[in-house]
């Protein structure tokens, strides 16, 4: 039995001890409602009292002092007694981090050799590679700020898009690093982070940079900077063809982290300038603690309970002795099914939002082993947004392109503008769009058709394991890398014809490397299994999934390029 340490006795909660005051007006209640009742005896004649009233019971002393002693025990419980501390865990995430990344032309001036892009890539690689847990978002700039991975704890996934990272892809040349600010600002918004860190990587920031940073450090968001490049500089050719001259404007990129209220330091062969900028180790913000351990003093008023509980037994007219035996026999049948009860995974116990997120969690944890169907049955029942978008997931993964543009359009509709969702979507919409068409032809050197299945990794969503839905709950998801051809307009002709022989040619070499069908009692299966035209179907199959660039950079100049227009249309 706990020992009570009598010198660290306090309570949790002392205003609810102002209740005792109560005590002298529920005694005086009491006499009042006595002396009400012995206006019988004057109305009454006294042989006739005894066969009228009822003795004893709740209306005497005993009865006053039982409420009394109830109340006293009630309050003090509620008080919330205490004389010793329990540990607890705590646990709060770190602050987050939106990295801008300036993808003007000037990004590809040569005083930072190879180049300026080259060294920010491999800069970026470090600071994913070595940053010590904590949230991570990737932005890309020029004359406006586009989304290229939404904030996650999946550090692999931001890194797949890193070497497709290049001018080409924004639709139009620029240094806005303001709207880059901006933009890193409502992306924290939205993931309900109490503050967070941004780190913009460029050369030079002009006063509006100075006053996003002021503003987002208003905010309680901190705006650091990365230099790219010398104070010499280099030539570089510009988006309408001109040579320019690009250096690093230090006195600006100060001048920009002093108003956000942030570090400058400009890039170097190590880690030393991360490490200056503290951006490896995530910011404790506001409230915010490490996971560890602490010390919480323990309520103890649950002990004053089942003297109260009998107290208010005893205040029963009649067969009180016979319920509280019936109570006590109850308590070992009753608290071994409780606790099965609580302890069970059934939605008895649970509010409408925590089933879905239950059926979140089970569709994760399928959606992960790769079973496919059963993601899509858990998903089907959740109508919020992170169901809808998980749902689009599941039926991509499936080939159902259509019913998860349709989901992607449900989520979109709850959540408008959700950067998962609309990645996704991009991407299983362009891997719809290349389907090929029907035909029989078996010749290797044209694209055939099949069942419109993708490769692995083209146009399919990839899960990247956070909460979904902060969208929460479930996991947070990137768009995949899509195998969005090439863009025909920036090809060279000549280098075009060459590329596509060299690729008939690796088709035709991979097809005859391929078993014929009477090889071996596999090869003698697959012969009787499928006739000359499934196979030569088949075939063609296979050809056209290998003639399909993988190309990332596609997708992120499709994605921006969507974008821009819509922003266009909303008159932004």
């Amino acid at each position: 039995m706990t020992m009570i340490d009598w010198n660290a006795l306090h309570f949790l909660r002392p205003a609810v001890l102002w209740a005792l005051l109560a005590l002298p007006v529920i005694a005086a209640l009491w006499a009042w409602r006595r002396r009400r009742r012995s206006g019988w005896q004057q109305a009454v004649d006294a042989h006739l009292l005894p066969h009228l009233l009822v003795a004893g019971g709740r209306g005497g002393c005993a009865g006053l002092i039982l409420l009394l002693c109830g109340v006293v025990l009630a309050v003090l419980a509620l008080a919330g007694p205490s004389w010793r501390q329990v540990s607890q865990p705590l646990w709060q995430s770190p602050s987050p981090l939106v990295l801008a990344l300036d993808l003007s032309s000037r990004i590809t001036a040569t005083d930072l050799p190879p180049s300026r892009l080259l060294q920010a890539r491999a800069k970026l690689a470090t600071l994913l590679r070595e940053r010590q847990g904590g949230e991570v978002a990737l932005l890309a700039y020029a004359d406006d700020a586009f989304t290229v991975a939404p904030l996650t704890a999946d550090m692999a996934n931001i890194a797949l898009y890193l070497d497709a990272l290049g001018p080409d892809v924004m639709p139009r040349d620029g240094q806005r690093a303001d709207r880059a600010i901006e933009a890193a600002v409502k992306l924290l918004q939205q993931s309900g982070a109490r503050g967070g860190d941004i780190l913009l990587l460029t050369d030079q920031a002009d006063a509006d940079a100075m006053r996003a940073a002021a503003s987002a450090s208003a905010q309680g968001i901190h705006v650091s900077v990365l230099g790219l490049g010398t104070a010499a500089g280099a030539a570089y050719r510009a988006d309408n063809g001109q040579i320019a001259q690009a250096r690093l404007d230090a006195a600006s990129l100060r001048a920009v982290a002093g108003a956000g209220g942030g570090a400058y330091a400009a890039v170097a062969s190590d880690d030393g300038d991360l490490r200056s900028l503290r951006v490896l180790t995530p910011r404790a913000g506001a409230g915010d603690s490490r996971e560890g351990q602490g010390r919480a003093w323990r309520d103890e008023g649950f002990w004053l309970l089942p003297p109260l509980l009998l107290i208010a037994l005893l205040a029963f007219r009649r067969r009180a002795l016979l319920g509280l035996v019936l109570v006590c026999a109850s308590l070992p049948m009753a608290l071994p099914s409780t606790a099965h009860a609580a302890e069970g995974q059934g939605t008895l116990w649970k509010r409408p939002d925590q089933v879905q997120q239950a059926q979140i969690a089970a569709g994760v944890d399928a959606y992960r082993r790769g079973d496919f169907s059963a993601a899509q049955a858990q998903f089907e029942g959740v109508d919020t947004d992170a169901g809808w978008y998980n749902l689009g997931n599941a039926l991509a993964r499936q080939g159902q392109y259509d019913a998860a543009i349709d989901a992607y359009d449900r989520a979109l509709a709850k959540h408008p503008g959700m950067p998962d969702a609309v990645a996704n979507r991009a991407a299983v919409d362009a891997a719809r769009k290349r389907r090929p068409p029907p035909s029989s032809s078996s010749d290797p050197g044209k694209p055939q058709p099949g069942q419109g299945k993708p490769s692995p990794g083209q146009g399919q969503p990839q899960e990247a394991g956070g909460k979904p839905g902060k969208p929460d709950p479930g996991a947070r998801s990137q768009a995949g890398k899509a195998g969005t051809p090439a863009d025909p307009r920036n090809a060279d002709p000549a280098a075009q014809q060459q590329a596509d022989a060299a690729q008939r040619e690796r088709m035709r070499q991979a097809l005859q490397r391929q078993p014929p069908p009477g090889d071996g009692p596999q090869g003698d299966a697959r012969a009787g299994a499928q006739t000359a035209e499934q196979r030569e179907q088949r075939q063609a199959v296979e050809a056209w999934m290998r003639r399909v660039p993988d190309d990332p950079g596609a997708l992120l100049r499709a994605k921006f390029q969507l974008e821009n227009e819509r922003r266009k249309q909303e008159g932004r």
